[in-house]
């Protein structure tokens, strides 16, 4: 079975307004910034994708509104793998319209869903374990497996996983999903770091059928008003369909909405020593620029 991959590039980024925005005044997502010097965290994420999954079987969603910032960094890239949404509408609608796209030239593949606006540090690291997990779904296509980021101190900034019995899965230590906790209180964070529960990083593999029958499962109504631009997909009439479409759609989160409403059907991996973070609030850019350096001194010795 093949290997694809989607990489989420629709976010606004508006945590990071002060940082990211330029002298003119315009704000630019962080996704489309280099800071960490260049390249941007979009280019940083294609590279770090490539280690695991062929090129020319990376699609991106993004959004219109950002063309001034993508086109750019992803001249080059055919138009069938770019997923250009008329506007913003949270990531469950971003991901089922990328899916829909790509079942139209890998309906057979198994998928890495991966956010663009995330620091890594060892990225060697992380795409190993992303193969592991690549190998635990190519042998079990019924497993959907989270990426779980091993977490050092009580965030309430983050999703938390917590963990359950082992999948039965050869290949790696894969654990069956216990359940989600969204943004905690500092005491209850306390409480899921005392529990070893896991930061949720929104990356995930799944065999693309299996990803399709979330969505079925918790939105059916979403599910339902896409199966309306099926057809117009790959054509000319697929920008005015979906422009219609997004007009009438509300905003739905890919975690709350899809993933926390069916914790039985998710497995995750935890994920240690990667030097991860999603950069959602200044403090956190800061710490990731702080360990960017070190990591810089140390390779110039």
């Amino acid at each position: 079975m093949k290997r694809a991959a989607i990489i989420l590039a629709s976010g606004e980024g508006t945590r990071l307004a002060e940082l990211t925005r330029r002298a003119d005044g315009v704000h630019v997502p962080k996704q489309f910034c280099g800071l960490f010097g260049k390249p941007s965290l979009l280019e940083q994420t294609r590279r770090r994708v490539s280690r695991s999954v062929a090129q020319d079987r990376v699609s991106f969603v993004l959004n219109k509104a950002h063309e001034r910032f993508f086109s750019s960094l992803l001249a080059g890239v055919p138009p069938a793998r770019m997923v250009v949404q008329p506007r913003n509408r949270g990531a469950g609608p971003a991901i089922l319209y990328s899916l829909l796209r790509l079942a139209q030239w890998a309906p057979e593949a198994s998928v890495l869903l991966i956010p663009s606006d995330h620091h890594v540090a060892d990225e060697e690291r992380l795409m190993k374990y992303v193969d592991l997990v690549f190998a635990a779904v190519e042998a079990n296509q019924q497993l959907i497996v989270l990426l779980g980021i091993s977490a050092d101190e009580p965030e309430t900034g983050y999703g938390w996983i917590e963990s359950g019995p082992p999948s039965i899965v050869a290949q790696a230590n894969i654990y069956k999903v216990q359940g989600f906790w969204e943004k905690p209180s500092r005491e209850l964070a306390l409480r899921l770091l005392a529990r070893r529960c896991l930061w949720n990083s929104l990356m995930l593999v799944g065999q693309l059928s299996r990803l399709f029958e979330l969505f079925i499962l918790t939105v059916p109504e979403l599910h339902v008003s896409f199966s309306k631009i099926r057809l117009s997909l790959g054509t000319v009439f697929e920008e005015e369909s979906a422009r219609r479409l997004y007009d009438e759609l509300r905003t739905l989160d890919f975690s709350r909405d899809v993933l926390q409403s069916v914790p039985q059907n998710l497995s995750v991996l935890p994920v240690s020593g990667v030097g991860w973070s999603d950069l959602a609030e200044p403090h956190r850019v800061t710490e990731a620029l702080a360990r960017y350096g070190a990591q810089q001194k140390e390779a110039l010795g």
